[in-house]
Order: C-alpha cells, then sequence, then structure tokens
C-alpha cells in the first residue's frame, strides 16, 4: 500500500516513524521551515528531518489548497493519506486523490473537542478521559466518521505536555491496526453525534493570562492544560511600582476555604507557596518565573522579589 503522511507537529513523530518502519511511505507533507528563536532562524520541523533521514521526499506547500500543491501531491500517486497535526485544511479536490481516502487522528474522543488545541481542552474541562480517534475525513472540520478510537484517563496532576506524549505514544499502534483493517475491507465507521460536539480553537499566547475572577479549581485546571503551551502568566508590581510579568508554572494546588476576597489579592506569602484569591477560593503557587529571570520556587523568589500579602496580581490586557 502507497501511503502518504501529512504531519508537522511533534505528536505525530512516533506514528509517522512506526509507519516509515513498516510500510512504503512515498512522501511526507509538513508545513514550511518557520523562524524560531530570538535570531528567528528557520528551523524545519524534526518530522522532515526524520523523513530527509530516511529518503522520503517531502513537500512543504506554504497553502495546500492551491491546485499546483495537489497537483504535486497526485504525482505521488498515494493509494492512501494519513494525517496527524498537519496544520492545514484539506480541500474536497485533495480528500478526492488517494484510492483508499484520507484518515485523520486526532487527539481526542470525538465529537468532544474538534480543534486544533483538543489536548489542552480536555484537561481544562475537567474531563476524566481522552484518547485518540481515527476518522474517514470530510470537508467539515473533525467531522467524519470515527473509525477506530482508543481511551485513557486523566490523572490529577496531567498537564498539556504529558498528555501530548502519552497520545502521541498511543498513536501508532491503533493506526497500523487500522490500516490492517482498511487493506483486508472490515473497516467501518460510525458516524458522530454532531449536536455532541465541542470546539477548542488553536490557542494564542495571550490565551495563557489567569484571570482571577475565576474559581481557583479552573485555573488550576487551566494552567496545567497550558503548560507548556501556551503557558500560564499575570503580572504584579515590583519594589518600584513596575508591572513586571510572572510566569505561572503547573505546581498549583487549590484552596477552598476563601471567600468574600478581592480576585487576585495576594493573601500570604511563605517559602511552603503563594496564595493568590480566586473569583471562589485561592491558589497556592509554587513555581513562577519573572520575564528575564530564571524558575524559580516560590521561597527563592520572595527572597529577592517584593511580593508581599495584600498586593494584587492582574493582567494588563484583557483577554480576547
Amino acid at each position: 500500500m502507497r501511503v502518504l503522511f501529512m504531519g508537522t507537529g511533534e505528536i505525530a513523530l512516533p506514528t509517522f516513524k512506526r509507519l516509515a518502519d513498516s510500510m512504503t511511505l512515498v512522501g511526507l507533507v509538513t508545513q514550511p521551515d518557520r523562524p524560531v528563536g530570538r535570531r528567528s532562524k528557520p528551523q524545519p520541523p524534526r518530522i522532515k528531518e526524520e523523513a530527509l533521514a530516511r529518503s522520503i521526499p517531502v513537500l512543504q506547500p506554504e497553502d495546500v489548497r492551491l491546485e499546483s500543491e495537489i497537483s504535486a501531491i497526485a504525482v505521488l500517486d498515494p493509494e492512501l493519506i494519513v494525517v496527524m497535526a498537519y496544520g492545514q485544511i484539506l480541500t474536497k479536490a485533495l480528500l478526492a486523490v488517494p484510492s483508499l481516502g484520507c484518515f485523520n487522528i486526532h487527539a481526542s474522543l470525538l465529537p468532544r473537542h474538534r480543534g486544533a488545541s483538543c489536548i489542552q481542552a480536555a484537561i481544562a474541562a475537567g474531563d476524566r478521559e481522552s484518547g485518540i480517534s481515527i476518522i474517514k475525513m470530510v470537508e467539515r472540520l473533525d467531522a467524519g466518521d470515527v473509525v477506530m478510537a482508543e481511551r485513557i484517563g486523566l490523572s490529577a496532576d496531567e498537564t498539556g505536555g504529558s498528555l501530548h506524549d502519552r497520545l502521541g505514544e498511543l498513536a501508532p499502534e491503533l493506526t497500523m491496526v487500522c490500516i490492517e483493517m482498511l487493506a483486508g475491507n472490515t473497516l467501518t465507521g460510525e458516524p458522530q453525534d454532531h449536536e455532541l460536539a465541542t470546539y477548542a480553537p488553536q490557542l494564542q499566547r495571550l490565551d495563557g493570562q489567569l484571570d482571577w475572577g475565576l474559581p481557583a479549581e479552573v485555573l488550576e485546571r487551566q494552567i496545567r492544560a497550558y503548560e507548556p503551551w501556551p503557558g500560564s502568566y499575570t503580572h504584579f508590581k515590583d519594589g518600584r511600582g513596575r508591572p513586571r510579568r510572572l510566569k505561572v508554572f503547573a505546581d498549583v494546588s487549590v484552596s477552598r476555604d476563601v471567600r468574600g476576597v478581592a480576585p487576585g489579592k495576594v493573601l500570604s506569602v511563605s517559602s511552603s507557596g503563594i496564595t493568590v484569591a480566586c473569583g471562589d477560593g485561592a491558589l497556592v503557587l509554587n513555581e513562577l518565573q519573572i520575564e528575564g529571570g530564571r524558575r524559580l520556587s516560590a521561597a527563592e523568589l520572595i527572597r529577592g522579589n517584593a511580593v508581599e500579602v495584600g498586593e494584587g496580581f492582574f493582567s494588563l490586557v484583557s483577554s480576547p
């Protein structure tokens, strides 16, 4: 079977490797090299480097919807296209290229959490489980019939990063079973209940601002969900009265015995954490990083910075 893989994100790499080890990959379609770091030097996706090391042809269209790009893919003559964390929408013309169809490996239990930030959404929503869904692709986003799915439970300290890695390791074997069933003409699909669909749009760095008016339990889940991307942050005023950005890491805990205090107010400062009032309850912050500095425990941070009881943490820009 001639298989073309379309993927960019790190989560796709284990599945790409498994397919490359097991069958003929006629090519990889991935996003163009993008500027990274302070010097904005273009860097290739890791999956591209893996493909080139295996002498697998690589295409990097800026816009895969263009007729010329679809023609370039068609020249590779794929019978099957497997997609995971690619980053562009596939048109009807592209979906029609492979004789066996296009299948997308999605990191949620569809129809819940369609969209790009499905991993973070499961944690932020307080879901008890997540998983991998493989769907037969249609033009509508993440709306095709589910042909395979596997569930995993979420731990109480699950982060976006840990769930990303777990789902990345779960996908290869499920994908191989899917392809074997497709080859044996035994693969069937279950239509999604579109009434149950939820959506998780792509996250931006601004989404990481902490809204202290939300309940502490909601913020605790958000902080875990958004680590490492887009991260969580707030602001405080240093000893000179200047606003400083403060990154908050996922080592946080909830205090439920706080009521009637202005959200964002610092309630206590000690080596065991900085306690901040929320719309309901409070959060105890244990690991933080002031912009331009290094990651510090609460004990380290308070030794050199004026974070005092009664001060307020705040956002400089309103969330969208």
